[in-house]
């Protein structure tokens, strides 16, 4: 992976960060309810629902939420969720995914068939992006909260695989395993983070002329903003 492209990939979702920090709550939200559909509220024999509330608590969603949504996703009338994403192809090539926590499969359906109409791209086949990333856990840290040299023995000692730094931040990735993990680490030495979450790195970057970027930026921007979909990853290489 170029350093630069997944700076400038990163800093671009970054700048919408509280439209991001929202997408990322809802996610989680809507987790939380699933996972107390599927196997109940006990924390001791729900797995799946002790792995969601890790990650909340890493996300900084907080502690009354979690609990009102617990207790949410124990009446009858709360729906269900169904996880899901979206392969689609851009402008020039470029692939995209959305990520998708819905309550009603047909609304989306037709919100990402309206997205292409209006915004352009085409919907592809399971696989036909996805192969192209790998899903990472990936740490941003203000370069103001740490020094670099402890930081890079601690998540190094922790599990992280990668590690890098450019004029304000330090950015850690680890296997999606590690991550939370990790980010206990860097808390446990007092180090505030930016952000710490799953995302899907891109494998390769395409290059694209001005015009395609805007058009493909203008298809992620209207993807982003569908009420179902919770994370859109891309790998257009952004200046």
């Amino acid at each position: 992976m170029a350093g630069h492209s997944k700076w400038a990939n990163i800093k671009h979702r970054k700048g919408k960060a509280d439209a991001m920090k929202g997408k990322v709550f809802s996610r989680l939200t809507k987790e939380i309810i699933s996972a107390v559909k599927q196997g109940g509220p006990d924390l001791k024999s729900n797995t799946k629902l002790r792995i969601v509330i890790q990650k909340a608590r890493v996300a900084n969603l907080p502690s009354d939420s979690i609990e009102r949504n617990i207790k949410k996703a124990s009446s009858a009338d709360q729906a269900d969720f169904s996880e899901m994403s979206y392969e689609l192809y851009g402008y020039g090539g470029v692939g995209i995914i959305a990520e998708i926590m819905t309550d009603n499969k047909n609304r989306i359906s037709s919100d990402i068939r309206i997205a292409t109409n209006k915004k352009g791209g085409t919907v592809g086949t399971p696989g036909s992006v996805a192969f192209n990333f790998e899903r990472k856990g990936v740490i941003q840290i203000p370069k103001k909260n740490a020094i670099e040299d402890e930081l890079f023995l601690a998540v190094t000692e922790a599990g992280a695989e990668d590690f890098e730094s450019n004029e304000e931040f330090f950015l850690v990735t680890t296997p999606p395993d590690q991550l939370f993990h990790v980010k206990e680490k860097i808390d446990a030495m007092g180090i505030q983070c930016e952000n710490a979450e799953l995302e899907m790195i891109p494998k390769v970057y395409v290059e694209c002329d001005p015009e395609t970027q805007k058009l493909n930026l203008d298809l992620i921007d209207y993807l982003e903003g569908l009420d179902d979909v919770d994370a859109v990853f891309h790998n257009m290489k952004l200046d």
